[in-house]
Parts: C-alpha cells; structure tokens; sequence
C-alpha cells in the first residue's frame, strides 16, 4: 500500500523499495488534460483542486498527491494580489503581482483572526478532505506551506529583505515571528483536515541563497520553532545549494529533508549518517522537463546509489513536464537493484 510505504519511511525510517513522490507542487499538464481542466482555475474549487492533484498518483503512480497548487495562499491571506494567470499561455503557476511593502521596517502585518477560516485556507482544508477520502490506501496526502522566509520574500521587496538582514536585523526578526505564528496556524489546520505528513518549503530562504550564516540566524531559529509546533510526519525542503549546510538543515527538526538537484547527495548521506530521510533530487527543469526518458532514468539511478531515502523531484514540477518521463522517473525508482541501501542510509 503506497500509504502506508510512505508513512512507514518518514516514521521509521524503512522502505521495502524506494519510493517516487513528492510534497511539493506536483500537478501536471497532462494530469490537467485527462479532466478537461485549466490550470488557473483549480486553485480556487477544492473538487478541482483535489481531482486535479489526484492525477498525478493515479496516471503516473506517484506514492502521494499534495496541495495547495500554488505558493500564494498565505501571501493572498495577508493582502497581496495575486496573478492567476487566467487570461495567459495557461502554464504557468500564480505568483504575487507586487510585494505588499518595500521593507521589513515598512512592512505592516495584517494577519486575520482564525486564518484557517480566511481566503483560500479553507477550499485547500476541503480539498486535502477529499482526497483523503477519495485516496485511502492507494496514496498518502500532503500538504505543504512556504517556508518564513519564503513567505517574506513573497510580501517583502526580496532585496530590500535580504539587504535588511544587515542593515535592520530587529526588523527582519520580528517579522519572520509573525509569519512563523501564521504558518503555525495554516499548517495546523491542513493536519486537521486530514493531511498525512507537512512539508515546510524554504526556498528563499536557503543557505545556498543567502549564506550560512544569515540561514543561521534568521531562518533556522524559526523553522525549529515552526517544526516543534506541527504533528509529525514533517518534510523540509530546501533549495539551493546546501552542501555546506546540510548540518543546520537537520538541527532544524523535522522528520526528512528534501534537497535539490543542486546538493551532492553522497556527501550529504556521508554526514548525515544513515538514520537521516533524505529525499530528492531530481532536476525538475533539465531533467523532468526538458530532459529524455533516458536522461530521467539515469539522474533516478545515480540518486539512489548516492543515498536518497526516496525519489523527490528537486523541486516544484514544471506543468508541462512530459508524461514520458514521468513514467520513467516512477519506474526507473522501483527497478530492483542489488544490495538495496536502506531507506536511511
């Protein structure tokens, strides 16, 4: 049972075969095409919504779907105005039109009471419902939120923010806690809704984007506080380069770490040791989708003998990923292999 596989891994660390899915946003074209779906209308409709994140484990056997669709529920939450592209190619994901303000110091929170019961919180809250219900063994549900950071560089001018870091720590600080308190919340109600594992997507804020030291002082400190607060199982996502950093990425807490194409996997098993989830990382850009079937299955192969726990595109799918190689990805993943490294290491 795909669920119960993937629960059994990031509780315990044990896979019988690797495991092909991902927690972050996975919804294809193709998946899109087989329901006569637009992709800027399944972000609002949690029946869309869920139909739609369903296709990827039952067209092409993924081991979980996840929602939300998109990275900009709780920036829309918070007042930014966001492009769903409805009237563009039809590709591409929404993203915020503008930041809300140009600086931390500038920045003046609105957070509503009870966000779970605000914006788009609740139609993913009924979508991760139907899923769950629709899903029952046959795949796990995630859902995932951004990381604080991440959510700061989407309601923040990104350079004004990382420039702040220096100039106006305090500011930074105090407002990275208030996002963590309302992802906190967001999260919580995606647990209650029937989600099967959360997972924290830090992209912005990578060590490999602002350094280690920054990532040390502003980010680690509240994805800690963030991890402590939701229910296991939790996955962190972090982009980037962190090779440098894959120590700090695991003080952060959570039960697995999904890194990106971008991390040396080997040596990030050699210092983790074998106990660590590691999940990744499969090129979502040359690879899923301007690669070959061949080149897909070659990146799978070398990702499981240098260490990964499960297979993870290494980040976000691009819509228009090829079913093609998609399928490859799935199942170059469960290839027999001799002398299978176990799941942690």
């Amino acid at each position: 049972m795909p669920r119960a596989a993937v629960l059994a891994l990031l509780a315990d660390h044990k896979a019988d075969r690797p495991l092909c899915f991902s927690g972050l946003i996975n919804v294809t074209q193709p998946g899109l095409d087989s329901l006569g779906f637009q992709l800027a209308e399944v972000h609002t409709d949690p029946e869309k919504m869920a139909a739609a994140a369903a296709t990827t484990p039952r067209l092409f056997d993924f081991a979980a779907a996840a929602v939300p669709l998109d990275m900009c529920v709780e920036a829309e939450l918070l007042g930014a105005r966001i492009d769903f592209s409805m009237g563009g190619d039809g590709t591409r994901l929404p993203q915020p039109v503008d930041a809300i303000a140009s600086s931390a110091t500038e920045m003046v929170l609105d957070v509503p009471r009870d966000p779970a019961r605000r914006g788009r919180v609740p139609v993913v809250c009924e979508a991760i419902g139907i899923l769950r219900r629709d899903a029952g063994d046959d795949f796990a549900v995630g859902a995932w939120i951004p990381g604080p950071f991440t959510l700061a560089t989407m309601v923040v001018d990104v350079m004004g923010l990382v420039m702040e870091t220096r100039t106006a720590p305090d500011a930074v600080g105090r407002l990275l806690d208030e996002l963590t308190e309302l992802l906190v919340q967001v999260a919580l109600s995606y647990h209650e809704a029937g989600a099967d594992f959360l997972t924290i997507h830090e992209m912005g804020g990578s060590p490999g984007f602002i350094g280690p030291p920054a990532f040390e002082e502003f980010v680690l400190p509240r994805l800690q506080r963030l991890l402590a607060a939701l229910p296991a199982p939790r996955v962190l996502h972090v982009c980037g380069n962190t090779n440098a950093a894959v120590g700090l990425l695991a003080s952060a807490g959570a039960d697995a770490l999904s890194v990106d194409q971008l991390n040396d996997i080997a040596r990030s098993r050699a210092q983790l040791g074998p106990s660590q989830v590691l999940l990744g990382n499969i090129d979502p850009v040359e690879v899923l989708s301007n690669g070959t079937p061949s080149q897909v299955r070659s990146a799978v192969s070398q990702a499981l003998a240098a260490g990964v726990s499960a297979v993870w595109p290494g980040c976000d799918l691009m819509p228009q990923v090829a079913a093609a190689n998609l399928r490859a990805l799935v199942e170059e993943s469960h290839q027999p292999r001799p002398n299978p490294r176990p799941a942690g290491g």
